[in-house]
């Protein structure tokens, strides 16, 4: 007696539209041609190989996990509401016109040396916005970026920690440090605990060793900032390191605004 599943296969059903003979055989059709919507395909080695007949995933399987992270790393980073910060509404006005032209030049071209941009100055003097402006014209570019306030960060971290639920958590940590390109804001506002400050380092070190395209912004100066993360933010070899001497946009037309400076 055969079984079902072979008597199944060996059927070959005609389809065709109603009322017709018949005649007409379904063609399908694969959104992956190579391995026909299975998402595994078999490694072409020879007989003998350690890998012969083995299953390894395919491509397509590979594209679909890099498009859910980089829809996870947008729906994080609400960069969607920052739809007036970008290069074309910047006002460049004294004292931000290097930092401008660096940013735009990093956006539209990163130097690969120099894969971490520093931009730091006093409040309003138009950090974030050349960093959101750069972040924006790289996810353009189907980049996958990550945007984070640094303190909304680790509140984030922390209220994603769960010891009993390990492995959710490290999937979401692992998914932030290794962002193709990381953007942290405001550098130094953070009220940190031990467990924090670790966890910032742990994500600046990782982005540190692999040279992933970074930006971090700070309206800090530099005693305010973890010793180990300075280090790694002012080495020349990675790092431009913008200091943008402006007045604070937000009050500047004000009668009342008198522009201070802000210790280097």
């Amino acid at each position: 007696m055969k079984r079902i599943g072979d008597v199944l296969t060996s059927l070959s059903i005609p389809v065709g539209p109603a009322g017709s003979n018949g005649s007409a055989t379904a063609t399908p059709t694969w959104r992956c041609p190579v391995c026909k919507d299975a998402g595994w395909v078999r490694m072409e080695v020879p007989v003998g190989h350690p890998n012969f007949g083995r299953l390894i995933h395919c491509e397509c399987r590979f594209s679909e996990q890099a498009e859910r992270e980089r829809e996870t790393l947008r729906r994080l980073s609400n960069l969607d509401g920052f739809t007036r910060h970008t290069f074309e509404d910047f006002e460049p006005v004294a004292g931000t016109e290097e930092a401008f032209d660096v940013a735009r030049a990093f956006a539209r071209d990163p130097d690969p040396e120099h894969r971490w941009l520093y931009l730091r100055g006093g409040v309003g003097v138009g950090k974030t916005h050349l960093a959101v402006a750069t972040a924006l014209e790289i996810r353009e570019r189907n980049g996958s970026v990550y945007f984070a306030v640094v303190p909304d960060l680790l509140d984030h971290l922390r209220a994603t920690f769960d010891p009993a639920r390990g492995v959710a958590y490290d999937d979401r940590f692992n998914q932030i440090r290794g962002a193709p390109l990381l953007v942290l804001d405001d550098l130094g506002t953070e009220n940190t605990t031990p467990w924090a400050r670790e966890k910032l380092y742990q994500i600046i070190n990782h982005r540190y060793v692999e040279r992933l395209l970074t930006i971090v912004t700070s309206n800090q100066s530099h005693d305010k900032i973890d010793e180990r993360i300075l280090s790694r933010l002012l080495d020349t070899h990675l790092t431009r390191d913008i200091y943008i001497d402006a007045a604070d946009y937000r009050r500047r037309e004000r009668s009342d605004y008198t522009r201070g400076r802000r210790a280097r």
